[in-house]
């Protein structure tokens, strides 16, 4: 049950910056301004406080898939929880379109229960030369009345959806999105930079785990990777983990977009938060080995293990990012992209009490989400 208490003495991380031995009042599942007399005070000092995760881009994770049962997806959302991510939106893999809008109908039940934050579909309006982990058999073009099909199936559930824009039927797709809320994302994509600026113009506002499964930056073709990172108007996803991005794209992505425009995402599949094996993505069977995930047949990067306590941990003592740019893009950056930062994405009174403690190398030691703990305070 959901009580008051006051968390003291931690380094706090809000909208304005950072406080030492600052003070954080929960009122039920409620941050309050302040707390009334006598209530319980747990002494956090030595520790960081900072907001809740917000993954806007996870496939499933505890060794179980959002493309799975309600039981599969509850359990893939407590073991993100585990690692401090207390909003998720639930993404699709590319698979038949009834199976898609099945698997909608579904999730958007899940998402009016608020266990999660809403659905992202990744395919099949996908580019066959950048599928990744898709199966290129189910993919098809972006033929807007389809689009509408699965938009309609997620019963104003859906949040967002990633697409190449290029496809026949693509930037008509993309107006379709934007015309109905639903982010269009622009991934998978063998787009140049001036199909990549058309679809920008046309309402794309994410850039799908940006340079992974799109065209490499090139100097006299620079591809969608130069059109995404210089428009205001985009937020880049990028996948923290050492695996899929190296240290100096990642920092050309920070400088270019700045903290303000960057998501950190785990793009996570079943094995995240549990351990080395054979898994399935969608319909492909994937190896994972030593925590990075491959497809069997091909040997495709599939997905990833991350969960974003890690990638939070990577960023500020791997990549040397501050712990404010690092808390936007985790937090405050999604949830607002997610037309959910009335809610959650920042520590400020009258959003809802979803929190991290983090020790003092970065380690989690706690979660909380709307006033319980998921993780109880490990202080000692």
């Amino acid at each position: 049950m959901a009580t008051s208490k006051v968390l003291a003495g931690a380094r706090v991380v809000l909208p304005t910056g950072i406080v030492d031995g600052g003070r954080v009042s929960v009122e039920g599942t409620r941050i309050a301004g302040s707390a009334p007399e006598g209530t319980e005070v747990l002494d956090v000092s030595g520790h960081w406080l900072v907001p809740g995760f917000v993954d806007m881009h996870n496939h499933g994770g505890g060794g179980a898939a959002f493309s799975g049962s309600a039981d599969d997806v509850l359990t893939a959302v407590r073991a993100h929880r585990a690692h401090g991510t207390t909003t998720v939106v639930a993404s699709t893999v590319t698979d038949d379109m009834g199976v898609l809008a099945k698997q909608a109908g579904l999730l958007s039940e899940l998402a009016e229960q608020g266990d999660i934050a809403g659905i992202h579909f990744e395919g099949p309006f996908i580019s066959p030369c950048r599928k990744g982990a898709h199966s290129e058999a189910l993919l098809r073009d972006p033929d807007p009345a389809e689009v509408r099909k699965l938009i309609e199936a997620a019963r104003g559930r859906a949040k967002m959806m990633t697409l190449a824009a290029e496809l026949p039927g693509g930037i008509d797709s993309v107006r379709l999105l934007a015309d109905h809320g639903v982010i269009a994302a622009i991934g998978h994509t063998d787009a140049t930079y001036e199909q990549t600026v058309e679809a920008i113009d046309a309402g794309a506002t994410v850039a799908t785990h940006l340079f992974n499964a799109m065209p490499v930056l090139g100097h006299r073709s620079p591809g969608p990777i130069a059109a995404l990172l210089e428009d205001e108007r985009v937020t880049v996803e990028l996948i923290n983990d050492g695996v899929h991005l190296h240290q100096a794209a990642l920092e050309l992505a920070f400088h270019h977009a700045g903290a303000a425009r960057v998501a950190f995402i785990t793009d996570a599949m079943d094995a995240a938060g549990s351990g080395d094996g054979r898994y399935m993505l969608g319909p492909l069977e994937v190896e994972v080995a030593d925590g990075v995930a491959r497809l069997v047949e091909g040997g495709s990067i599939a997905g990833s293990t991350l969960t974003l306590d890690r990638a939070f941990k990577r960023a500020v003592t791997v990549d040397g990012l501050p712990v404010g740019d690092v808390v936007a893009a985790l937090s405050a950056n999604p949830a607002r992209l997610l037309g959910l930062d009335d809610r959650v994405g920042s520590l400020e009174p009258g959003k809802d009490a979803d929190l991290v403690l983090l020790d003092e190398d970065f380690g989690l030691r706690g979660v909380m989400r709307r006033g319980e703990w998921v993780v109880e305070p490990q202080l000692g």
